[in-house]
């Protein structure tokens, strides 16, 4: 797959406490009247992330029409798994008209650098504005699953819910920082709220050159099966690259990292890191959106598939 590169489209401009800086996890999602919005995680002077979005372009997808005043997703109560920040990675339309978006609350600990885990919040005008299922996490930690579950992407489907997230136990010194390690597992929900305690191995990282993997984003494939974006975390040099994998069932994948390729000369801003892909349809093209280094803090950039 070829995908030129058209540029960053949009960073916060610091004009709004809540967003100075960064757009965070770029996550498409088509509103009822056809509208094209991305959802992105903002952070504050403080660098807590907050949940808002961009409004763009159906026909021209690199073009913003509209920036959400207000976080539709605010941070937690103080001592709430997600008082340190969250951010979205999915969001599902059920047949009844609600939007559940899932997000990751992130808590700041002492003898580990952080936790996350997984909450969820409902809409129910379309996306302009959610309120949270509950206080605490609809993915708590488990024996299994300890210190992670969290970067969901969720899909919708004859009244069940699959999701496929990252679950991981342990952290690694690597290059003098601890940094976490996890892998992608997937498991299923009749309700989308209450879920298994451990989910089934879906993706494991090469231990060797890897540590851990981003939010994976799964969708349809031409000609059947299920194909998913993610981004990989990396030993050496430690920074994040995209990756692609495809699967018949979405239990057993086959990576093919190689076989994404963007094209054109990479700015500044993208040669440290590539994180935090989506590909979505839209005007007959397809497009993906991700960020480069620090998360994203230059901002979220899309480019369009020239080549499947």
């Amino acid at each position: 797959m070829k995908w030129d590169r058209m540029g960053l489209v949009w960073a916060p401009d610091g004009t709004k406490a809540w967003a100075v800086t960064h757009a965070t996890c770029p996550t498409p999602f088509r509103r009822r009247d056809g509208g094209l919005r991305m959802y992105l995680q903002c952070r504050d002077a403080h660098n807590v992330g907050r949940v808002g979005y961009v409004d763009l372009d159906p026909d021209r997808p690199h073009r913003v029409v509209g920036i959400s005043a207000e976080p539709v997703l605010d941070i937690g109560v103080p001592g709430a798994f997600d008082d340190n920040g969250v951010f979205q990675t999915s969001l599902v339309r059920l047949p009844d008209g609600r939007v559940f978006l899932y997000y990751v609350g992130f808590e700041l600990c002492h003898h580990i650098r952080y936790r996350l885990l997984t909450g969820l919040a409902v809409s129910e005008d379309d996306g302009d504005s959610f309120v949270r299922v509950q206080a605490t996490p609809i993915l708590e930690r488990s024996s299994a699953e300890l210190h992670f579950r969290c970067g969901p992407c969720v899909l919708y489907e004859d009244g069940r819910f699959r999701m496929w997230y990252v679950a991981g136990s342990r952290w690694e010194t690597i290059e003098g920082k601890p940094m976490p390690v996890y892998d992608i597992r997937t498991m299923e929900s009749d309700d989308g709220i209450h879920w298994p305690e451990q989910g089934q191995p879906a993706m494991a990282v090469d231990l060797a050159v890897e540590h851990g993997f981003g939010r994976p984003w799964i969708m349809p494939r031409a000609g059947g099966g299920l194909q998913m974006h993610y981004s990989v975390r990396r030993r050496s040099p430690a920074h994040y690259q995209l990756g692609w994998a495809h699967s018949a069932d979405g239990l057993t994948w086959v990576r093919q990292d190689d076989a994404l390729q963007l094209c054109g000369s990479p700015q500044a801003w993208e040669q440290e890191a590539l994180c935090y892909s989506a590909e979505f349809e839209s005007n007959g093209a397809r497009w993906l959106v991700y960020n480069g280094r620090d998360f994203g803090a230059d901002g979220f950039a899309i480019a369009r598939l020239s080549e499947a």
